[in-house]
C-alpha cells in the first residue's frame, strides 16, 4: 500500500501537474536583458544548444534570502574554469543579475533559480571551443517553486545506468549535459517511481539522478564518498549540522543492502531539500515512514539555509 500511495502522489506532484499560474508572466535575465519568459531564447548557434556545453546552479530562496550563494556561485566560477570557458562574468555581475530577475519578479521567498553559465555563442555550429568567439552566455530563470519532493517521503529504484566515473566525466563539474542523470530518471519514470539510485562503476551507491544520499543507522549519519558524484551544498550543510549537534556522520562506501537495511534513508538538494526514501526496490525502509532524525534535519535545514542565506537588496 505504501508503495502505491507514493507512486499516486508522485504522479499528483503539483509541480508537474499543477504549476503555480504565477509563473506563466515570470521575467527571465539572459544576457543583460529582463525578458518576458515567451520571448526568452537563447541562439541556435549557443554552446548550450550545441552541445549542452554549459555549467547550472539551482539556489533556493528562504524569506529574503538566498541559501549558501556564494557557495554556488565559487562553483560556478570552478566549474566555468575547468571547462576553460573564456570572458567569464564576475560573482559581482552574476549576482547582480541574480537580483535583478529577482526584484522584477518581486520574489523574496518560495522562489527557486536555475542559474546557466554557457560557453557562450558559435561563430558556426560545430563542437570545437575555438568557434566561441564571444564570451560566455548568462540566464537566471527564477521560478515560484516548492521543493519537488514531498516531505512524507518517495520511492526508489536502482538504476542500471552507472554514474560518471571521473575517469569519463568528472561529476564535481556542475554541467548541463546531463544524459546520465536523465537515463536514470526515465527509468524511475517507466517504474512509475519518484528518482532512482545511481551506483558507481564498482557497484557502490552513488546518488540519485537528482539528489545526494544520507542513511542513519542507530542515530549515526553515512553518506557516500563524493567519488562519482557531485558533493552537493545542501549535502554538506547536514554534514555541517551533523557535527553542529554532536551528530556523528561518516563518508564510507555504501551498497544497496545497507540502504536496505537501513534505520532511515533520505536525500539532499536544492530542489528537494530533505526528502526520506520510504522504500528501494520493493523494500520499505525502517518502518516506512519518515524517520525521527530525518525529522529533526528537515527543520534544522531550512534554519540553517535562512541563517546562513545572504540577504536580499531591499
Amino acid at each position: 500500500m505504501r508503495y502505491q500511495a507514493s507512486t499516486l502522489n508522485r504522479i499528483g506532484n503539483p509541480i508537474l501537474n499543477n504549476p503555480d499560474p504565477r509563473n506563466a508572466d515570470i521575467l527571465a535575465f539572459i544576457n543583460g536583458e529582463i525578458i518576458h519568459r515567451r520571448d526568452a531564447k537563447i541562439s541556435v548557434f549557443d554552446s548550450v544548444v550545441q552541445g549542452g556545453d554549459a555549467v547550472w546552479e539551482g539556489l533556493r530562496v528562504y524569506d529574503g534570502r538566498i541559501a549558501a550563494l556564494d557557495d554556488h556561485l565559487q562553483r560556478l566560477q570552478n566549474s566555468a574554469k575547468a571547462l576553460a570557458f573564456a570572458t567569464v562574468p564576475s560573482n559581482d555581475e552574476i549576482r547582480d543579475a541574480i537580483f535583478a530577475t529577482l526584484q522584477a519578479n518581486r520574489m523574496r521567498d518560495g522562489a527557486h533559480i536555475r542559474l546557466t553559465l554557457t560557453r557562450g555563442e558559435k561563430t558556426t555550429s560545430g563542437m570545437n571551443p575555438k568557434f566561441n568567439q564571444d564570451g560566455c552566455s548568462l540566464i537566471v530563470l527564477a521560478e515560484w517553486k516548492p521543493p519537488v519532493y514531498s516531505d512524507a517521503g518517495i520511492t526508489v529504484i536502482t538504476s542500471s545506468i552507472r554514474r560518471n566515473t571521473t575517469q569519463c566525466l568528472d561529476s564535481k563539474i556542475h554541467h548541463n549535459n546531463l544524459l546520465n542523470n536523465i537515463l536514470a530518471s526515465i527509468e524511475a519514470n517507466v517504474s512509475e517511481v519518484d528518482a532512482a539510485v545511481m551506483l558507481d562503476v564498482h557497484g557502490f551507491i552513488s546518488e540519485t539522478n537528482d539528489t545526494n544520499i544520507f542513511l542513519v543507522r542507530n542515530r549515526q549519519l553515512l553518506t557516500p564518498f563524493a567519488d562519482s558524484c557531485l558533493p552537493g551544498l545542501t549535502r554538506q550543510m547536514i554534514l555541517d549540522i551533523a557535527e553542529e549537534n554532536s551528530i556523528h556522520a561518516l563518508e564510507k562506501n555504501l551498497s544497496m543492502t545497507e540502504l536496505y537495511t537501513a534505520d532511515e534513508v533520505f536525500t539532499t538538494g536544492t530542489m528537494g531539500e530533505l526528502t526520506p526514501i520510504l522504500m528501494a526496490d520493493g523494500r520499505t525502509i525502517g518502518d516506512g515512514s519518515c524517520g525521527a532524525l530525518t525529522k529533526e534535519l528537515q527543520v534544522l535545514h531550512r534554519q540553517y539555509a535562512w541563517q546562513h542565506g545572504e540577504k536580499l537588496p531591499n
